[in-house]
């Protein structure tokens, strides 16, 4: 018998019930002919029951009246949109900085510089000495209140009850049927959840988010902030802040100094007043950081297998094919170890009993082609479409790279091609996941069959 999760098939022959996401099989137990996932259920919906009496309490509000609230899209506390965020027509004063090209039309990340004239160089610059990108069509939000974790917890993938001031993470946004909707990087600091996103999913994300907000102690607002990111192992040689990994710190004047550890391990980000923008750009390039683009970016994050939400995924990508998996420590946006989050039981599904349907890859592409593809176009194999290209990227060193989603059943020996099927393709190797750990449930139901 096969039954369908999520629209994508997964055989097993046993019911799944109250999934909650673990990587500890010791609280799946077999009993009754089902597979039942125990002390984790018990613990979310107690939190969920307590968290919403609580709410209703400091409401002094009726279960009725809150029936009717729930079924209604108006929040009780309405905050309206801060126009002050980047539109999509955001155009960086950056651009008018000396060699600034803008992306070709048709390519993302339009308003800010896509190189300086001499994009090889700029990407060697990224991994070998020091460079800074400007990524101020960014949006950012803040979120504070004294319930501002708990409630972010209880909505997104990510587990953050767990952030510690100065801690940065990723986190999704997924619809019920566990397809994600939004990605962001979030950062705790002094108080204040710092988040930024993709420009084009600022508003969507914002608007969310405020609706959600009900009775919880919490505020929600864009500000006026922009990201510069820094790149390679000789910026803190410079005069830029430059924290350790899994630090950041407070600017003078608003804002913060972060490191993560992609797409590369020397990368830092600055959160600055927009208006300070020109400011603290002047001052990374005058102590010799060298201004680079977006496509040097790009490369590193291409090579380093780091989808972006909307490019490398599409309407259907659930978090295992985008390789999200994982929590703050693992450089995730998914923690295994909680629920109570829409779309949870398609991630406990998957991680317990079943596999991707398709997983993210590197394709290198025949550089001597006259066109690339384009994000969108698909991967074929003997004419038949098996995939979809992300982002492509000339790599300084690499040559013609692309990230693409591909049907998990596609070996990497199998001849691809893309764009019509006139630019030859072929699989990293390293680039594919290892399917050969067996997951708790399906260690369980292997364990039942055999009774």
């Amino acid at each position: 018998m096969r039954r369908k999760v999520a629209h994508f098939p997964m055989p097993h022959e046993e019911s799944f019930e109250h999934a909650i996401t673990t990587e500890r099989s010791e609280i799946i137990s077999v009993k009754d002919g089902s597979i039942r996932i125990t002390q984790f259920a018990i613990e979310c919906y107690q939190y969920l029951l307590s968290h919403t009496v609580q709410r209703i309490i400091r409401s002094g509000r009726t279960i009725g009246d809150v029936a009717v609230d729930n079924v209604s899209d108006t929040p009780s506390s309405p905050q309206p949109p801060n126009t002050t965020q980047p539109a999509l027509t955001y155009m960086s004063p950056l651009l008018v900085s000396p060699g600034a090209v803008r992306p070709p039309e048709g390519l993302p990340d339009s308003g800010v510089a896509w190189h300086f004239g001499d994009p090889f160089p700029e990407q060697r610059a990224t991994t070998q000495a020091a460079a800074i990108v400007d990524r101020s069509h960014r949006g950012v939000l803040t979120v504070t209140g004294p319930e501002r974790l708990t409630w972010l917890h209880s909505l997104t993938s990510q587990h953050f009850t767990e952030l510690k001031d100065g801690e940065s993470t990723e986190s999704l946004l997924l619809d019920v049927n566990g397809r994600i909707e939004q990605h962001f990087v979030a950062t705790e600091l002094d108080g204040t959840v710092w988040i930024d996103t993709e420009a084009e999913k600022i508003d969507s994300l914002l608007a969310f988010l405020t609706k959600m907000i009900f009775w919880s102690k919490v505020e929600v607002n864009a500000v006026p902030y922009a990201v510069l990111t820094l790149l390679g192992p000789e910026v803190p040689q410079h005069d830029v802040p430059a924290p350790q990994l899994g630090e950041a710190v407070a600017l003078p004047d608003g804002g913060l100094a972060r490191k993560l550890a992609w797409p590369s391990e020397h990368r830092w980000d600055l959160l600055v007043p927009r208006d300070q923008l020109t400011q603290w750009w002047a001052t990374a390039t005058d102590s010799g950081i060298r201004p680079v683009g977006t496509w040097a970016f790009e490369a590193l994050r291409v090579a380093g297998l780091r989808p972006r939400i909307g490019i490398d995924t599409d309407d259907r990508t659930i978090p295992h094919e985008a390789r999200w998996i994982g929590g703050t420590a693992e450089h995730g946006a998914v923690h295994l170890n909680k629920g109570c989050y829409r779309g949870q039981e398609t991630v406990a599904r998957v991680h317990n009993l079943g596999k991707p349907p398709r997983h993210l890859v590197l394709l290198h592409l025949d550089g001597s082609a006259e066109e690339r593809p384009e994000t969108g176009d698909p991967v074929l194999a003997n004419g038949r479409t098996v995939g979809r290209i992300g982002t492509v990227v000339d790599h300084f060193e690499d040559g013609v790279i692309a990230l693409a989603l591909v049907k998990r059943s596609i070996t990497t020996d199998t001849p691809l091609a893309a764009a019509k099927d006139t630019i030859a393709a072929s699989i990293d190797p390293d680039s594919v996941p290892n399917y050969d750990v067996v997951q708790a449930g399906r260690a369980a139901v292997e364990r039942l069959r055999q009774r």
